[in-house]
């Protein structure tokens, strides 16, 4: 009553043989799957562990420098912003991560809670009454009259092209490990869980548990089983591309680093730019939110605080290097994974699994 293996001679296999060495080419196969993947993988996700720390250590170099930005030249709003500040390399986090937002909003959000703080605190230091209609007027206000100039829409732009591709990339490489998880838990089909049974069980049926298949016969057995993980090749190389060009973009001249490390300056620029027109400014708001109550004497030309460049640290360094190197290891490493679903049915028949060196073999018939 043997289904699988069938043969002329006598055999020492039962039906329910055949079904256990059924269940077990389907755990090997798996198993063998999984431990090709497992560099791979490995390697993917500590890549994933290791771009999200270098991300966040330039965030939080970027976030202390733009803190102390405010702390050192604007300190009567000093307190006031810290959480505006807060909330824009939150966003900026998120971003990265691949939450629905957009950097823009993320820097308008910042710059229209900024404002009201630069007005009531720089630009009109006497302003004693700041009420929540006030103050929202003052955020409102903000998308018309334009108080920063050109610097905000600077960063918009300068963070938006560099942390596209920091984005991308980050949702690639998830992206790269769902497909391998996948393609190890692809069932495999009845035709090939026998065929497999019959190229590597078959000869146990009849005592020859020494013999090992043929190269070529594992190879036709291997391509028929993986033949619908095999037809991801073409994707694959294009993944592969698609990372390289992803690690290039961010390495060019829109680099990550330095549009981060570069958010205090522009912030600091528009500040800058938002006093200097204080007198218009102070006019304009007059006409949309009415005059709040203000104490005698306006001092906002004193508080003008122009910030010189500071020397970069050496925790910017150490990360912006960290993370350059990264980018160079891993997609060397990604490039040699090519013909990574090409070549799984020769690495499947490579080593143990079949007889290289000698000149018997099994053909799924018999022993040649």
């Amino acid at each position: 009553d043997l289904q699988i293996c069938q043969h002329r001679a006598p055999t020492c296999c039962t039906k329910k043989m055949e079904e256990s060495y059924q269940a077990a080419v389907r755990r090997e196969r798996t198993q063998s799957i999984q431990a090709l993947n497992f560099e791979l993988k490995y390697m993917i996700a500590g890549h994933i562990t290791a771009f999200q720390e270098a991300f966040e250590s330039l965030l939080r170099f970027a976030e202390n420098r733009t803190s102390s930005l405010v702390e050192t030249a604007y300190r009567p709003m000093a307190k006031e912003a810290a959480e505006p500040v807060k909330e824009l390399f939150t966003d900026i986090s998120l971003y990265i991560l691949g939450a629905e937002t957009t950097v823009e909003s993320a820097v308008l959000r910042f710059f229209d809670s900024l404002f009201p703080l630069v007005y009531s605190r720089l630009i009109n230091p006497g302003i004693t009454d700041l009420s929540e209609d006030y103050t929202e007027c003052l955020r409102l206000t903000r998308q018309d009259i334009n108080p920063f100039g050109h610097y905000s829409k600077n960063m918009v732009t300068e963070l938006s092209k560099s942390l596209w591709a920091s984005r991308m990339l980050s949702q690639a490489l998830s992206l790269g490990l769902e497909v391998i998880n996948t393609t190890e838990h692809a069932a495999l089909t009845k035709e090939c869980s026998r065929a497999l049974v019959k190229m590597q069980y078959c000869p146990h049926c009849q005592g020859l548990t020494l013999i090992r298949p043929c190269v070529g016969y594992c190879l036709n057995v291997m391509r028929g089983c993986l033949a619908s993980v095999s037809e991801l090749d073409a994707q694959w190389r294009e993944f592969i591309s698609t990372l390289e060009y992803l690690t290039n973009e961010m390495a060019a001249s829109h680099d990550l680093e330095i549009a981060l490390s570069g958010i205090w300056n522009s912030i600091n620029e528009a500040i800058l730019h938002a006093q200097l027109n204080g007198p218009q400014l102070s006019a304009t708001v007059d006409k949309v939110c009415g005059q709040p109550r203000q104490q005698e004497g306006n001092l906002s030309s004193a508080n003008i605080v122009p910030v010189k460049e500071v020397a970069e640290t050496q925790t910017f360094v150490m990360a912006h290097t960290s993370l350059n190197n990264k980018r160079r290891e891993f997609i060397s490493y990604m490039k040699r994974s090519r013909t990574f679903y090409a070549s799984i049915a020769e690495r499947l028949c490579d080593g143990d699994l079949v007889m290289r060196d000698s000149s018997t073999c099994w053909n799924g018939q018999d022993v040649v």
